[in-house]
């Protein structure tokens, strides 16, 4: 089942022998790590896995990878697309597991969006197992494509405009302000109430190491930046996880809206492409889709579209993606870099280093994962980026205004990957300078200083953060 470029990559995974004693930080993800650069940098699987857990691998990435079709088809392990969605398959958004991008310009038009989806909701009492109040006609996401006999929702359009400014030292920027809408909508005009965020879909190396660590370790970041000085305030997002049936600490999705990786592989199994499970049942039709009601009550006849061995297999690959070692570790302007980015103030939220406990499902992890030194960059906790930033959408405890800190490692892999620099929640960034400049709110002290830096000193800051 296996695409022919994986069944290469799944012993590819000794660390460098070349180096007995790695610099601090250079082993990402402690022995999981893997020494690779190219496309396939996101795909591998943990250095240190053993061959049974290999094999499982192999097969969560067949169903992550792979096509599902309308049901009902031949092929009953993946029919059961739709009949609203927006990929067809988990790597129509994450391709080579890695991020995805806004829609690009082609014959004047603005392509439809992939791998960025559409968040909606309306404000009012939000439901506390989703968070949010989904809006009333669409949903809470917008769906661009559909099965046969259904009709779209409609077209996501695109424009931006420049937002313009200068470093100290005269050199001139312009950054792109995206203004998202919506066009040929299917079912009526949206609530004029409709909130609406754009989200990029992430890279997905390491985010098992992230589940794996400890509540208590975020909670602490937020302790800790309460009780210092400065305007450095990150807070928890509390969300509902559907798979442990309690309220956890988020720490996944670009408001920290999700706890566990099991409930986010569900909700983008229905969200994305239509296909339920017991953690996510439902085909989230609205009661004005007549059409996509219909097409849901066929197919797998109200069965649920993927079973829970295979979907525990999928959240089992993307938790032991590996994360890929640091490089140019000890290259001067690398190392110059590392204390600017301390020096304005960055480190305080994108913290650097963890040591991993066991994650919350590890039915579906590995034990390897656990106990490792890692090197994510990231305190895991929401903060206000400021009004430049804001979608004006909460999402359970998350304001309009806050978004979580991303994890940095691998970041300078985006392009080898997925051939684009794109950043930021829905991509308007292009490159680490411009989605520095974004930031806001709690973060204009250090956005400040790097405008304050030289030409060198800001190459040096982005060299730093592409060697993560």
């Amino acid at each position: 089942m296996l695409l022919t470029a994986t069944l290469g990559l799944l012993l590819a995974a000794p660390l460098h022998a070349a180096e007995t004693s790695p610099p601090p930080g250079e082993l990402t993800g402690g022995a999981t790590t893997v020494w690779v650069d190219g496309k396939n940098a996101f795909s591998l699987p943990a250095a240190n896995l053993s061959d049974e857990e290999r094999t499982r691998f192999a097969i969560g990435n067949s169903f992550f990878k792979r096509n599902w079709v309308e049901a009902p088809a031949s092929t009953k392990v993946r029919d059961g697309l739709g009949p609203h969605f927006i990929a067809r398959s988990c790597g129509g958004c994450h391709a080579l597991d890695g991020r995805g991008r806004p829609p690009e310009v082609k014959g004047g038009r603005h392509e439809q969006p992939v791998g960025l989806l559409m968040r909606l909701s309306v404000p009012g009492v939000a439901d506390p197992h989703e968070g949010v109040l989904p809006e009333p006609t669409y949903g809470g996401q917008f769906n661009n494509a559909a099965v046969q006999g259904v009709r779209p929702e409609g077209e996501v359009t695109l424009r931006t405009t420049p937002v313009r400014g200068r470093f100290a030292d005269g050199s001139r920027y312009t950054l792109q302000q995206p203004v998202y809408g919506f066009r040929q909508l299917a079912y009526g005009p949206m609530s004029p109430k409709v909130l609406v965020s754009p989200r990029v879909a992430p890279q997905l190396m390491g985010i098992g190491l992230l589940e794996a660590i400890a509540e208590a370790d975020i909670l602490q970041n937020a302790a800790d930046q309460a009780a210092s000085p400065g305007p450095i305030k990150g807070q928890v997002n509390r969300v509902w996880d559907a798979v442990a049936q309690k309220e956890m600490v988020g720490r996944f999705g670009w408001k920290a809206n999700v706890a566990s990786i099991a409930h986010q592989t569900a909700g983008a199994f229905r969200g994305d492409i239509g296909i339920t499970s017991v953690w996510a049942p439902g085909e989230g039709c609205t009661p004005v889709q007549k059409d996509c009601l219909q097409a849901s009550s066929g197919g797998h006849g109200g069965a649920f579209e993927i079973d829970q061995p295979t979907l525990e297999d999928v959240v089992f690959y993307q938790a032991v993606l590996a994360p890929v070692a640091r490089r140019q570790i000890k290259d001067p302007q690398v190392r110059q870099g590392q204390a600017l980015f301390e020096q304005a103030g960055c480190a305080s939220c994108h913290r650097p280093s963890y040591t991993t406990h066991q994650g919350p499902n590890p039915s579906m992890s590995s034990p390897t994962l656990n106990g490792q030194t890692i090197w994510p960059y990231t305190d895991l906790l929401l903060h206000d980026m400021g009004p430049g930033l804001a979608d004006g959408r909460p999402d359970f405890a998350a304001s309009g205004s806050q978004w979580k800190t991303p994890a940095l490692w691998g970041i300078g892999l985006i392009q080898a990957v997925n051939g684009h620099t794109r950043l930021l929640h829905d991509g308007r960034a292009n490159g680490v300078l411009e989605a520095v400049l974004w930031h806001g709110g709690e973060a204009q002290a250090a956005q400040q200083q790097v405008l304050q830096m030289s030409r060198a000193q800001r190459a040096a800051l982005v060299k730093f953060v592409e060697s993560l």
